[in-house]
């Protein structure tokens, strides 16, 4: 509702402008389009991918020692003593266990390697948005992939030129380093 609101004074700011005379110039940018479609955006989606196979893999040996555990007990129920079966019971449980809290280790740790990953670039592509706001004049450029924009041009769209800008500076930037 906040945003909303602040979108509206701003395009009532912007209206009162345009009244007098001035040319205004709005854009939008859909930052999550940018993040999918810029390379160092590309780049991330395929790590956090790669780090998620590799913690796949792990959970799904781990499930799969729990399952044969489970096979075993149940072949073996007539010829294991109760403490046997007691015992192999409790492996089973514990490796369980200890699966489950592997996997939401995981996904902690993905999650945080995410938000690293994502806060970098969101960064770097605000300051090419603003760059591009000052450099072409625009009154305001309003970030859409939130939901709260209703309807736009595809006019005003600048989250291509965004992309390509952001994939020259990190280009730049990368060979820089190199």
């Amino acid at each position: 509702m906040k945003k909303i609101f602040a979108i509206t004074i701003i395009v009532l700011g912007i209206s009162a402008f345009a009244v007098q005379g001035a040319e205004v110039k709005i854009g939008y940018v859909d930052l999550n389009r940018t993040l999918n479609g810029s390379v160092r955006g590309v780049e991330a989606k395929k790590t956090l991918n790669d780090m998620v196979m590799a913690k796949q893999t792990v959970i799904d040996k781990m499930k799969s020692d729990a399952e044969k555990l489970e096979d075993e007990i149940e072949k073996q129920a007539s010829v294991l003593t109760p403490e046997g079966k007691k015992e192999k019971e409790e492996q089973r449980d514990k490796l369980r266990r200890d699966t489950q809290r592997i996997f939401s280790d995981f996904q902690e740790e993905i999650k945080k390697k995410e938000m690293e990953l994502m806060q970098v670039i969101i960064k770097d592509l605000r300051e090419i948005v603003n760059k591009i706001g000052e450099e072409e004049g625009y009154a305001a450029i309003f970030e859409i992939s939130d939901g709260n924009v209703v309807y736009w041009s595809k006019k005003l769209d600048i989250t291509d030129k965004v992309i390509k800008k952001y994939n020259e500076s990190t280009s730049t930037t990368t060979k820089t380093k190199k």
